[in-house]
């Protein structure tokens, strides 16, 4: 599609799914679909594709725990780590055998541990209670939004693997508990995808999506000082917790597309060799344009 920003996408595809849902399964979808970007997208669900219909979203509370008496969170915190916390409503009632059986299920995903606390009518229920004072322990339950019953779980790591780990886990429980609604559709965009991503074996950026995606207009500068900050012009259309669709807008100027090469360590004469053709077109005015695929 020429001569076109992200909005037309948006609108074409959203009347596209709004008349294939109403002639396939006679349902009416509510557009416009919500729009998040991939680090809001990883913050709250720690996946870049999130299933909205249920809750358990992941908290930050490495403010709260830092200073506490619990060395493992203090020590994360202090070499620049996060903890973050999902809370279960009514998940207090999980024997001691399931919990070290989610303990177990972050492992896959580098969690090296999954503390936890149950809210009791006498309060805390956790072998991290002795380590929090009364305030702490109160500043906790209201960041949590945490009422007795309920459970409350934590990873202390790097942000990769807290992210992963509890995303994973928000999701199996999602299942495992229940939490999600049958047949309810739950359409998002993800926007402002990371235009690169740092390969610590071929020690250089790789494009997330591919070379020829658009930099974000205002990250066009920072290409060249930090290349893994430049947000790309790139979004997917996320169904339940499923990319269903992607596709981002073009580069459709030659001085950026030679920017990007740089920054992804593709000499002048390779590119060149290998894209010359687009180069060159690029040369002649290509108009802005992008696409979208299924």
């Amino acid at each position: 599609m020429s001569f076109i920003t992200e909005e037309d996408i948006y609108t074409v595809v959203e009347g596209l799914m709004t008349a294939i849902f109403r002639e396939i399964l006679n349902l009416e979808i509510t557009t416009p679909f919500p729009r998040l970007t991939y680090a809001e997208c990883i913050s709250r669900f720690g996946v870049d594709r999130p299933d909205r219909r249920f809750g358990l979203e992941l908290v930050d509370v490495t403010d709260l725990v830092a200073g506490t008496d619990f060395r493992t969170f203090a020590e994360v915190a202090a070499q620049g780590g996060i903890i973050k916390a999902i809370h279960g409503k009514g998940l207090a009632r999980l024997p001691r055998k399931e919990l070290d059986e989610l303990t177990g299920f972050v492992g896959i995903y580098g969690g090296k541990g999954l503390a936890w606390i149950k809210l009791t009518p006498s309060g805390w229920q956790s072998p991290l209670a002795k380590f929090f004072t009364p305030e702490q322990q109160k500043a906790l339950n209201a960041r949590l939004e945490a009422q007795e019953g309920d459970l409350l779980m934590f990873v202390a790591d790097s942000p990769p693997i807290v992210h992963t780990a509890l995303g994973q886990l928000r999701l199996h429980l999602g299942k495992k508990e229940n939490l999600i609604p049958p047949d309810t559709y739950d359409f998002c965009w993800v926007t402002h995808f990371p235009l690169l991503e740092y390969d610590p074996e071929e020690k250089r950026y790789m494009a997330m999506h591919h070379p020829f995606t658009s930099p974000v207009h205002e990250d066009l500068d920072l290409l060249t000082t930090d290349p893994g900050a430049v947000r790309a012009r790139a979004y997917d259309l996320v169904l339940n917790g499923n990319e269903v669709g992607g596709g981002s807008i073009r580069i459709h100027q030659r001085p950026v597309q030679e920017k990007v090469f740089a920054a992804l360590k593709i000499s002048p004469e390779e590119a060149q060799q290998k894209f010359g053709f687009l180069l060159e077109a690029l040369e002649y005015g290509a108009p802005p344009h992008g696409g979208v695929a299924f």
